[in-house]
């Protein structure tokens, strides 16, 4: 059953009848409200809305950069995402329009080109500075009783969850106060917090029948002839905390970006994905994004699609990803606010 696009589509109308006129740093004007959150069951399917078309393979690249620890655009680039673009421009138009001296300040396309082209050009301008693929694989760490950092937390994250899956302490964060002053733009979704249970017998013979279906395996010795088949022992779910939420363009690529990591962490540690939940601040439509909003509320939502992992190495960012049996509405373009 797919209540996310419902969910989704309720969220939408409630920030067009409640929302308040707010101001932003982009000049374009909100609709605001504060505090909401998003929750998602993921055995109903892989959470990707079906409402509108959602750009998969540009999510996943996003979400295998973060997880490479990369800060420059550069790979973004060379693997058609181009969602920092604007970020990274933005960044070199400042900088040369204080420093030009007559010299013709490129164009967004051809300083897309030079990032593609020009290695020496990509590594300065390209950059982003520490956001969050830093934050999650080498946050800076001052010297304490001899051990220097950087502190990789997505191996500690996975560490843990393999040796002690019950702690409260399984977080990834990348609002790293001190650094906020060099990033382009300050983490939106800041940090996320994984929590695992156990799988009781009949949730483990339901997985048993879905991965080798109905092939008259008996339960003769309970959990042992699981345990033998590699049947997982526990549920792990994923919940995120975003502060600022461009609901129309951002929030579905953050819904499936965590809902993707979330799949990449079950199948590291061999656990089932659960709950996928979301803690919204500012969750908010730009004024050029309401009747775009309008359009996709009327839609009648479809069946959720699944994905199948193959090969993965998360800490070197690197995932073999199927989407499988994604039924969706066209696109619905809407200009993005930098």
């Amino acid at each position: 059953m797919n209540r996310l696009d419902k969910d989704y589509q309720q969220l939408l109308q409630d920030i067009i009848e409640f929302g308040v006129d707010k101001k932003d740093r982009t000049g374009t004007g909100t609709k605001s409200l504060f505090g909401y959150t998003i929750r998602h069951n993921m055995r109903n399917g892989f959470p990707l809305l079906t409402t509108k078309k959602i750009a998969f393979k540009t999510m996943t690249t996003e979400l295998l950069w973060f997880l490479r620890g990369d800060t420059n655009i550069k790979y973004l680039v060379d693997n058609g995402c181009n969602i920092w673009n604007g970020d990274a421009y933005k960044n070199y138009e400042k900088y040369a329009m204080a420093n030009s001296y007559g010299v013709d300040i490129l164009s967004m396309d051809e300083f897309i080109n030079e990032i593609k082209t020009n290695d020496e050009f990509a590594k300065k301008w390209g950059e982003l500075g520490p956001i969050y693929g830093k934050q999650w694989r080498s946050w800076d760490f001052p010297e304490v009783n001899g051990y220097f950092g950087p502190i990789d937390q997505i191996k500690i994250l996975i560490q843990s969850l393999k040796t002690n899956p019950d702690s409260r302490r399984l977080m990834v964060n990348a609002w790293n106060v001190g650094k906020l002053h060099e990033m382009v733009l300050p983490p939106c979704h800041y940090g996320f917090q994984v929590y695992t249970r156990e799988l009781n017998e009949k949730e483990r013979i339901d997985i048993l029948h879905i991965k080798h279906g109905d092939k008259g395996y008996h339960i003769q010795n309970g959990f042992n002839m699981l345990d033998e088949l590699d049947i997982p022992t526990r549920a792990i779910s994923l919940m995120w905390n975003q502060r600022s939420v461009d609901t129309f363009l951002g929030l579905p690529f953050n819904i499936a970006s965590y809902g993707l990591l979330l799949e990449m962490l079950a199948k590291e540690v061999n656990m089932i994905p659960d709950q996928l939940i979301g803690n919204l601040g500012d969750v908010h439509l730009y004024s050029n994004h309401i009747e775009q909003a309008k359009e996709q509320i009327e839609r009648r939502p479809m069946k959720l699609p699944t994905i199948e992992i193959g090969e993965l190495d998360i800490l070197k960012g690197s995932a073999e990803i199927e989407l499988k049996n994604y039924l969706h509405h066209s696109a619905i373009k809407a200009p993005l606010s930098n």
